[in-house]
C-alpha cells in the first residue's frame, strides 16, 4: 500500500459521498470543530476556570493557539527539511502535514475532564481505589491465603476490566466511540490524523498514560501497518506535542501576568522562595533533559531563565510606550517566536524527531528554557491559594456525581437516556467496550466545569436552573 493510502485510509469505510470534492484532512478538519466535544472546550478550565472571566483561555482558545503555532511550525519544517514531504518521505509517519498537524493540535485536549488536571486526578484517583476494593473483595473470596502472586494476578484481571482514567486515553475514547457519525461509532478520522493526536503509543496495561484497550487495538493495528519501530511517534505527533508546550510556557504566563499572579520586576523574579518552588516542580518531572540534574544544577538554570525573562521585558517596555498589555503580549510572542524558529528534524537511531535543533544537534538548553516557564506558570497559577481552593471544590464535585451515579440501578433515572441507550447496545457486543463503572467515569469526563456544577447543586440540595432545561 503506498504511502498515501496509508495516511488517507479510515477505519470504517466513509458512507456519505456528497463530500469527496473535499480533501481527507479537510474532512477531519471540519469534523472536529464541528463535534460537541469541540464545543465543550468552551467550558473547560485552562488554569483559571472556566467563566472566571472574559479576558483568560479555556480548552478552547488554548486549542486553536496550539492549532496555530503547530500550522506554521509545520510549514516552516517542510521548507527547511523537504525530506519530510510526502514525495520524500520514507515512511508515512516520517512525513509533517501542516493540515495533519493542526487537526492533531486541534483534537489534543478533547479528552480533559471538567475542573483541568486536578479533574483528570480525582477520577483516575476514583478507579484506583475501584479497583483496590474489587481486588480485596475477589481475594476475600479465594480459598485459604493468597499468594502474593495470586494477588496481583487478581489485581491484574481488575485492571484490564475496568481500566484508568487519563486524558489522552479518553482523547481516543471520544473520537474513536462516544461521537456519533452516520452509523458508525466515533469521528472515523483518518489514520494520519489519529496516529498525529497519539502522544502516549503504548497500552494503559504498560503505562498509566497508554490508552484504553478498545481504542489501542486499533492504534496499534495501523502502527503496525505503517511499520513505525517500537514506541516512537510520528513526526506530526512529536510536533504537536511540542507546540503545545511552547504554547503553555508562553500564554498561560500572559494569563497569570494579567491576573496578577506573576509580578514582572526583579522582587518578584529573583525571590528565593519563588525559585526553590521552580526547582522542586522541576525535580517532579519526568523529563529526560533533567535525568542525573540535581538541585544545585538546576537552580542557576532557572535564574537564567528568569533573569532573561526580565530581560525581555525590560527591552520590550519602552518599544510599548510603557504600556503593560502591549508589553505583556508582545514579550508572549516573542518567546512563542524563539521557540518556533528553533524547531527543527534530527535522526534518532532507525527514525526521526522533531525538537530544538542547534547546529545540527538536539538543543537540550532550549528544552530545559521550555520546561523552566512551564514550571513558573505552575508554581504561581496552580498553586495560587485562589485556584487551589477552585480545586479542592472540584473534588468534592466529581467524588459526590461519582457517588450519585454509582448504583446501575439507582442511578439509571438520573443518567441521560441516550447514554443509557448506548450502554446497553454496548453490552450485546461480543467484546462490550464498557463496565457501568467506566461509563460513568466517561459521562462526568465529558461534562464541562459549569455543567459538572449544574448537575451537582441539583442533586445535592442547590436547584438551578429549571426542570425544562436540556442536558
Amino acid at each position: 500500500m503506498i504511502l498515501k493510502e496509508l495516511r488517507e485510509h479510515r477505519q470504517y469505510p466513509e458512507q456519505t459521498k456528497s463530500d469527496a470534492s473535499r480533501a481527507v484532512y479537510e474532512r477531519d478538519y471540519s469534523r472536529l470543530i464541528h463535534s460537541p466535544t469541540f464545543r465543550r472546550l468552551q467550558g473547560k478550565s485552562q488554569v483559571f476556570g472556566a467563566g472566571t472571566g472574559d479576558y483568560y483561555r479555556t480548552r478552547l482558545t488554548h486549542s486553536l493557539e496550539v492549532a496555530q503555532i503547530a500550522r506554521e511550525a509545520a510549514r516552516s519544517l517542510t521548507r527547511l527539511y523537504p525530506e519530510v514531504l510526502p514525495e520524500q518521505a520514507e515512511n508515512a509517519g516520517l512525513m509533517i502535514d501542516p493540515e495533519v498537524v493542526e487537526c492533531a493540535a486541534i483534537a489534543h485536549d478533547f479528552g480533559h475532564p471538567p475542573f483541568g488536571h486536578k479533574g483528570e486526578e480525582v477520577l483516575q484517583g476514583i478507579l484506583e481505589k475501584l479497583i483496590d476494593r474489587r481486588t480485596e473483595k475477589e481475594l476475600t473470596r479465594q480459598p485459604g491465603t493468597p499468594t502474593p502472586e495470586q494477588a496481583a494476578e487478581v489485581q491484574q484481571a481488575m485492571r484490564r476490566k475496568y481500566e484508568h482514567f487519563e486524558g489522552n486515553a479518553h482523547n481516543f475514547r471520544l473520537i474513536m466511540f462516544l461521537e456519533k457519525r452516520e452509523n458508525v461509532n466515533g469521528l472515523n478520522l483518518s489514520d494520519a490524523v489519529l496516529l498525529g493526536i497519539n502522544k502516549y503509543p503504548f497500552s494503559g496495561l504498560d503505562n498509566p498514560k497508554g490508552m484504553y484497550r478498545h481504542e489501542w487495538e486499533y492504534i496499534s493495528h495501523i502502527r503496525k501497518e505503517w511499520q513505525i519501530p517500537g514506541t516512537h511517534r510520528t513526526l506530526e505527533a512529536q510536533l504537536m506535542d511540542l507546540c503545545d508546550d511552547i504554547a503553555y510556557s508562553a500564554h498561560d504566563l500572559e494569563d497569570g501576568i494579567k491576573a496578577g499572579k506573576i509580578e514582572v520586576h526583579e522582587h518578584f523574579l529573583r525571590d528565593s522562595h519563588l525559585n526553590k518552588l521552580i526547582v522542586q516542580k522541576i525535580m517532579t518531572l519526568e523529563d529526560e533533559v533533567w535525568k542525573g540534574w540535581t538541585k544545585e544544577q538546576i537552580q542557576p538554570k532557572v535564574d537564567l531563565v528568569l533573569d532573561e525573562f526580565l530581560k525581555i521585558w525590560n527591552e520590550k517596555m519602552p518599544t510599548c510606550e510603557n504600556d503593560y498589555s502591549r508589553t505583556r503580549r508582545e514579550v508572549k510572542a516573542y518567546w512563542v517566536s524563539l521557540f518556533v524558529g528553533s524547531l527543527g528534524v534530527i535522526a534518532n537511531g532507525d527514525w526521526k524527531k522533531v525538537t530544538f535543533v542547534k547546529d545540527g544537534v538536539e538543543d537540550e538548553d532550549m528544552l530545559r528554557t521550555v520546561s523552566v516557564l512551564k514550571s513558573f506558570a505552575w508554581v504561581t497559577m496552580i498553586r495560587d491559594l485562589r485556584v487551589q481552593r477552585l480545586q479542592k471544590r472540584s473534588e468534592w464535585i466529581i467524588k459526590r456525581l461519582w457517588d450519585a451515579f454509582l448504583d446501575p440501578v439507582a442511578s439509571t433515572a438520573i443518567i441521560p437516556s441516550d447514554w443509557l441507550q448506548r450502554y446497553e447496545a454496548d453490552q450485546k457486543r461480543a467484546n462490550p467496550i464498557w463496565t457501568w463503572e467506566h461509563m460513568v467515569i466517561d459521562y462526568i469526563a465529558g461534562m464541562t466545569d459549569a455543567f459538572a456544577e449544574k448537575i451537582y447543586n441539583e442533586l445535592y440540595g442547590l436547584k438551578v436552573g429549571s426542570i425544562y432545561d436540556l442536558d
